[in-house]
């Protein structure tokens, strides 16, 4: 488990983040501007920064700017809605370790949340290297899946559902929580995608793997 700060003003953006990473077993603290998270950031009570650019009271470069200057090496991972070549530039050269555009799907901020954390050798996500459960195994450095020893193609998408569901073996998931965690922000909550993809990994992982609790989502096992 790893500490993450979330330094968003966007609420709604922030609450997102955060659900993901429970989902992952992290904890977080989310900062609504650029003051407070520069602050919680120089408190060495965190393993890994997701950071804005467009922050109230100080922006996220100047954010950046002071982390570095004051000797903090904490990784960063920068979002923003700025997604020119100038701004990319500016911010890995400010000292971010990753950057990433809005929109964005969780799955993909969660994937370069890990490898951070596994290159600074922080956090269990770090050291995670695979998830097994009821017979079904995903390597999560190479991405593949196994079913009963025997090898499976997953589609990027069909992999980021299928690590959710053995993450929370047992437990029921809700289609937006599935949908939050796999598509993201930029997606049509009222699609019924989640559903197809569950059929997808049925045909792959067998009919029972997945069950449908009436009116409430899915439940990966028993």
């Amino acid at each position: 488990m790893a500490r993450i700060l979330i330094i968003e003003d966007e609420q709604r953006i922030a609450s997102f983040i955060a659900k993901g990473l429970r989902a992952e077993g992290h904890q977080s603290v989310i900062a609504g501007d650029g003051p407070t998270g520069l602050d919680h950031a120089l408190s060495g009570e965190f393993d890994l920064v997701v950071l804005d650019i467009g922050l109230p009271g100080m922006d996220g470069f100047e954010v950046l700017d002071q982390l570095r200057s004051q000797g903090s090496r904490i990784p960063v991972v920068v979002l923003t809605a700025r997604d020119s070549v100038g701004d990319t530039v500016s911010a890995l050269e400010g000292g971010a370790d990753d950057y990433m555009p809005k929109p964005f799907r969780f799955a993909e901020l969660n994937a370069r949340i890990k490898l951070r954390l596994r290159a600074e050798g922080q956090g269990t996500a770090g050291r995670e290297e695979s998830l097994s459960a009821g017979g079904i195994s995903l390597d999560l450095r190479t991405r593949r899946a196994q079913v009963g020893g025997k090898q499976v193609d997953l589609s990027a998408r069909e992999f980021a559902l299928a690590e959710i569901f053995l993450r929370n073996a047992g437990q029921v998931l809700s289609r937006e929580q599935l949908l939050d965690h796999v598509w993201g922000l930029d997606f049509d909550p009222g699609s019924n995608v989640v559903d197809v993809y569950v059929g997808y990994l049925r045909k792959k992982f067998g009919a029972d793997a997945i069950s449908t609790v009436r009116g409430m989502g899915y439940r990966f096992g028993r």
